[in-house]
């Protein structure tokens, strides 16, 4: 899925979960960062090389934007850890280690980690086997599942829609109470 459905999913689940349980401004802003984090880790080595090696910032731009079979051709180093950043920050045995930890340290689930899971977990069933699938076993293995391809027209409109109705039904509620 997109970085910005992400943040507008997550933002959804937080304007519900609000309603009945507190939950700080504070950890719905953390929430939102966790939920775009995995995507951006993984373009900072794509940001470095465009700015330190003055190499073309289409290229970052390529990438964003890049569709199965058309994404751009980087340097094998680089392709390789963008690719091994993405693998991290999409397993689910990485977040549960780092969630584990957390907890150590907390005693408690630490709220804002719900936004990566909720990433990890929509990723799972928005990525196709050919375009960046979510290796959720990572790194027991870099494979990921064969979802349905999020950067598809008809996917993408389709998100949009669902997430219109949703902001509009939690506004509407809003209005009403």
């Amino acid at each position: 899925m997109d970085i910005i459905a992400h943040g507008l999913w997550v933002g959804a689940g937080a304007v519900w979960l609000h309603r009945h349980q507190p939950v700080s401004r504070r950890t719905v802003a953390l929430a939102l960062g966790l939920t775009v984090l995995p995507d951006l880790v993984q373009l900072l080595p794509l940001v470095w090389w465009v700015v330190f090696r003055a190499a073309d910032g289409a290229l970052l731009l390529a990438y964003i934007r890049g569709v199965p079979g058309a994404e751009p051709v980087l340097e094998p180093a680089l392709a390789t850890l963008s690719h091994h950043l993405h693998c991290v920050m999409h397993s689910a045995l990485v977040a549960g280690a780092v969630t584990a930890v957390c907890w150590a340290v907390v005693g408690r689930f630490w709220w804002p980690l719900a936004g990566w899971w909720a990433h990890i977990v929509i990723d799972v069933f928005t990525h196709s086997a050919d375009f960046y699938p979510s290796p959720v076993f990572y790194p027991l293995t870099q494979r990921g599942f064969d979802g349905v391809a999020w950067n598809t027209p008809v996917f993408m409109v389709f998100n949009y829609l669902m997430l219109a109705a949703i902001y509009g039904a939690l506004l509407w509620r809003r209005w009403r109470h």
